[in-house]
């Protein structure tokens, strides 16, 4: 057998190279590299012309610098402040928050369009505590990047700050002359987000859409001339969701909500100072707008709402979303919700069987029951006449047995029913001139004319099925009953 004799070249080479990577690896694990690393960088500065720009924390009467803010809330959210030598933790104004911050005399390099950069933190003036942040970059791409580098620093500035902002809830307060401001606010802690709605899923994930696309067309507006903002109308009968629409959208977009009381405004200059006090990045929200509009006494003219809704003053702030809610807009002027005024009509219906099927997965943690076809049953012919907000209030009641919390709600739709709610060719007659309506009204608009509805068009056929579903519904209620009454006993023995 050949054996390979320990002076060959070819053994001396392989263990040279062994030995070279054992070395590389050692040294990668200590901060060898590091040091090495920084010393060409420092090498390599020596042959560059370098400009300096200083970010004062406080202007020359005292006041601060609201680029200071900008560009150290943008530095705090760079990679590299993780990966410097050394940095502060600070505790942030939200439970858990941990935020990292620039120390005196460190410096963090970035990168835009290809340049290198580097920002540290100095002492602006011995004794008085205040800081600067200077900016170091090459002399010969000033030109190139220093304005863009700088609005890209107030854009993601603004996006930290949009998404770790705690949402306010304001309203407004009686007019006091012996006060500033009318806007009094607390925080706001409504739970309720886009995925905890109950409603149909492709009519959520169109406003979602909706929003997104709003905040990415501040150009676009400004290009058409027109204001940046959007406004809204949820219309349908009370406990149908809207407020709670209204608080999943303002988490969504992580704006502030300005509740106006119209009863506590004396005027329409009073409206107008309102809503001059507002900020962007806000939602303006007037619940109720149909009974404000159709009162005879009020302090208020429609001229001013008007205005208000898209006047001159309205253009006082950009990025705000406007929402009107209503019980229904049949007997509302038209001028008042054209396009322009309202952009988007959505429509709150009572309960159908989508929503209550996902109302017993989250108030009662069922998503199928023998009792679920009896509901569809009477939701189908019977029409829907509870609200979400009455179905979740009878799961709530009932949650420790969901066989009871379900007869309970079908036996508060067969009351409904059985009142003549939805019963005799009147109220067919209505319900078929409102589907007309839906249907002209989605006509005129289009696809793209702001109505997300829903409900589907009910046709006559499905009208006849109605009538004859209710009188069916009376030959079966015998057989409802003996399978509630199994149901319930399966569960009682499960539970044993």
């Amino acid at each position: 057998m050949f054996i390979m004799n320990l002076s060959s070249p070819i053994l001396v080479h392989f263990i040279t190279i062994v030995v070279f990577l054992v070395i590389i690896r050692f040294l990668a694990k200590t901060s060898f590299l590091h040091i090495l690393a920084r010393c060409w960088r420092s090498f390599e500065d020596k042959f560059y012309v370098y400009q300096i720009f200083k970010v004062p924390q406080f202007n020359d009467l005292s006041l601060e610098n609201q680029l200071y803010h900008k560009v150290s809330t943008y530095l705090t959210s760079l990679p590299a402040i993780e990966d410097s030598d050394f940095t502060n933790l600070f505790s942030g104004s939200k439970a858990n928050d941990i935020i990292l911050h620039l120390d005196k005399n460190q410096v963090i390099h970035d990168s835009f369009l290809g340049a290198r950069v580097h920002w540290s933190n100095e002492k602006y003036c011995e004794g008085n505590g205040k800081r600067t942040l200077v900016l170091k970059l090459r002399k010969k791409d000033k030109r190139m990047i220093l304005r863009p580098y700088l609005q890209h620093i107030l854009s993601v500035a603004d996006q930290v700050e949009q998404k770790s902002k705690e949402i306010k809830l304001f309203m407004n307060l009686e007019k006091n002359p012996y006060e500033n401001g009318r806007w009094r606010s607390v925080p706001f802690t409504h739970p309720a987000t886009m995925d905890t709605m109950i409603m149909d899923g492709d009519l959520k994930n169109k406003v979602k859409a909706d929003l997104e696309l709003f905040l990415k067309s501040k150009q676009y507006y400004h290009r058409l001339g027109h204001v940046w903002k959007r406004s809204y109308l949820l219309y349908g009968a009370s406990g149908t969701g809207k407020s709670s629409f209204i608080a999943a959208m303002a988490r969504f977009l992580n704006f502030d909500v300005y509740d106006i009381n119209i009863s506590k405004v004396s005027g329409d200059s009073d409206l107008k100072m309102l809503l001059l006090q507002t900020t962007s990045r806000s939602m303006i929200v007037i619940e109720d707008f149909d009974r404000f509009l159709t009162e005879k006494s009020r302090d208020v003219s429609l001229s001013g709402v008007l205005n208000f809704m898209d006047g001159i003053v309205s253009c006082c702030g950009e990025e705000r979303v406007m929402v009107f809610t209503m019980n229904c807009k049949d007997q509302i002027d038209q001028a008042v919700l054209r396009p322009g005024r309202v952009d988007v009509h959505i429509q709150f219906p009572l309960c159908n069987f989508s929503a209550f099927k996902s109302l017993a997965n989250n108030y009662l943690g069922v998503k199928e029951h023998k009792l679920f076809s009896q509901v569809e049953e009477i939701l189908q012919y019977g029409g829907s006449s509870l609200s979400p907000a009455e179905i979740g209030e009878i799961m709530i009641s009932n949650r420790n047995s969901p066989t009871r919390a379900l007869k309970s709600v079908i036996s508060a739709l067969q009351s409904q029913t059985n009142s003549g709610d939805l019963r005799g060719p009147s109220k067919v007659g209505q319900r078929m001139t409102g589907s007309r309506s839906a249907r002209s009204s989605r006509d005129e608009t289009g696809e793209t004319g702001g109505v997300f509805s829903q409900e589907s068009s009910v046709h006559a056929v499905r009208e006849f099925k109605t009538l004859y579903g209710l009188w069916r519904m009376g030959s079966r209620r015998k057989e409802s009953m003996d399978l509630s009454s199994s149901a319930e006993k399966e569960e009682s023995q499960q539970a044993a």
